[in-house]
């Protein structure tokens, strides 16, 4: 029988079946992907695993994605989110990604400024290892340490630190869903660092698969290896799946307070006076300022400065202390509180008073929202004429908060090269920039970054120099990238490699060339590899 077609619907029909093919092997690839971490696992069931086809893929992959800058329809989404159970689950993510040409994305709390940890800027075909079921917590009695598995969150490491003793701590950071196995890759900053250092100087072992699908210790992953995963950033080396930390002594007894001050109170006058002291207080002392616009009366907009502490002793202790080395501050007795460690996570994290410790081990995500942050360090404290100008530029912003932590102490003593972390030694704080916004408009986006921008630029005379000091946790685009995994230079990485890293940045290049040479473990800001 012959068959008539019109030859103007040829290029239609090729189209059509071209699309069937493509869907019916990408379907089939799918397949055989999974069939590939089954076998590497000795899994019978992919109950870890969440293609774009499951019904729950959309939720497992918002579970904590928390900026929403990152989570529109043109945001590029992974194949699949694979969220390991056991190890073995791990190394056959590696092994099979690599075997299908897949980047993996390592998620702990989803917390990564530019929302590298659940998404791709560069196009590249990906899946999320979301590390959220590797969660668990071992306290190791009488030695003072911990294993911690790298999806467990900050929270709820302190918490079952505190259910140990009330005289244990860690000196992580004040975000208690963050997830632990991000913030330490980073430094990991919070307001015991002027007496203990950075949670990643508090680590002394760890467990991480590598491109090879191996599980080391520190002692089968070399002390280069080591020295690189604490504060080098994650995703870059392997997948960490859990650190042994170093517990801290922690009194009793604790004492927080939070002192307001507009401009009109003096408030950039103490400032000034913080910037000369705060890093040379006593090391059980922190004292942050938190400085942001808020409406008064009349409709006028002023800018409020937030003296945000946490001391390590008593109100009486806290006082002789102040009285000798911040008198201006005007603190008083009745501005303070006592209270146990454990409940001063609850404080900075703005949790109510009298609220359980239990809500530590809930992982209720924080509320999701579009925001942009940036960082900065300052070695020489800012002139007062300058500081008026900054003020001004706060109130450009709509909703800016500038939070600025102090160093000096035991970040003083460690040398800017035991771990990547380089901004020791001569810094007297560093500088969070960050504005949040509801509105995801295009229009509304552009806003608030040019704001950011500005602000950034402005800054410029008044902080560290060559380089430009940055902070990897707060991770920021702007300073570069890498191109795709092929063609990602050394060279050109060095811009915004040498901001975070300083010198610092040519080891972990050359570790990075050690242990990955193919560059498997490539995002936008991954080590590069030097061969």
């Amino acid at each position: 029988m012959e068959l008539n077609i019109n030859t103007k619907l040829v290029p239609y029909l090729l189209g059509v079946l071209m699309v069937f093919f493509s869907s019916a092997s990408s379907q089939r690839l799918d397949d055989k992907y999974l069939q590939c971490l089954l076998k590497n696992s000795n899994a019978t069931k992919s109950e870890f695993v969440f293609t774009q086809q499951h019904t729950k893929y959309s939720s497992v992959l918002q579970s904590s994605t928390i900026n929403l800058r990152y989570s529109t329809s043109k945001t590029p989404k992974p194949l699949a989110i694979i969220t390991p159970l056991t190890y073995s689950h791990v190394q056959s993510a590696v092994l099979c990604s690599q075997t299908f040409k897949f980047r993996i994305r390592i998620r702990s709390g989803g917390h990564d400024y530019a929302g590298l940890s659940y998404t791709s800027h560069d196009q590249s075909p990906f899946v999320v290892l979301d590390l959220k079921e590797l969660r668990s917590v071992t306290i190791q009695s009488g030695k003072n340490t911990a294993w911690v598995e790298s999806g467990a969150t900050n929270g709820e490491l302190y918490y079952w630190v505190s259910k140990e003793s009330k005289n244990l701590g860690f000196p992580a950071g004040f975000g208690p869903t963050v997830g632990i196995g991000g913030h330490i890759s980073g430094g990991g900053f919070g307001s015991m660092v002027r007496k203990y250092g950075l949670a990643a100087d508090n680590i002394v072992d760890a467990k991480i698969i590598d491109v090879k699908g191996r599980i080391l210790d520190r002692k089968s992953m070399g002390e280069d290896l080591f020295w690189a995963i604490r504060g080098g950033g994650g995703g870059s080396f392997g997948v960490v799946v859990a650190w042994k930390v170093n517990l801290v002594f922690v009194p009793e007894k604790v004492t927080v307070f939070s002192l307001f001050k507009t401009l009109e109170q003096g408030g950039s006058n103490l400032f000034n006076k913080w910037q000369h002291v705060g890093h040379s207080l006593s090391q059980d002392l922190f004292i942050r300022v938190i400085i942001q616009p808020v409406q008064v009366a009349n409709g006028k907009r002023t800018v409020e400065f937030i003296f945000n502490s946490m001391f390590l002793g008593s109100v009486d202790q806290l006082m002789k202390t102040v009285s000798n080395s911040f008198s201006e501050l005007g603190l008083q007795g009745k501005d303070c509180s006592e209270m146990s460690w454990i409940e001063s996570v609850l404080y900075f994290a703005n949790y109510p008073r009298g609220e359980s410790v239990n809500v530590l081990k809930d992982r209720k995500p924080e509320p999701k929202s579009y925001f942009t942050g940036k960082s900065d360090y300052v070695k020489d404290p800012i002139r007062e004429e300058s500081l008026k100008e900054i003020w001004k530029w706060c109130l450009e912003g709509e909703r800016p908060i500038l939070i600025m932590e102090p160093h000096g102490g035991k970040m003083n003593e460690i040398e800017e090269t035991r771990i990547p972390y380089p901004h020791r030694k001569g810094y007297l704080y560093n500088i969070q920039y960050y504005e949040k916004w509801d509105d995801g408009s295009i229009e509304a986006s552009e806003k608030h970054l040019s704001w950011m921008k500005r602000m950034y630029e402005n800054m410029t005379p008044y902080v560290s120099k060559n380089p430009r000091g940055a902070y990897v946790n707060y991770r920021d685009l702007d300073l570069g990238s890498n191109g795709n995994a092929n063609n990602t230079s050394y060279l050109k990485a060095m811009q915004w490699g040498n901001k975070y890293f300083r010198g610092n940045f040519r080891r972990l290049a050359m570790v990075k060339g050690k242990v990955d040479p193919q560059n498997f473990f490539h995002f936008e800001q991954s080590i590069p590899p030097l061969l």
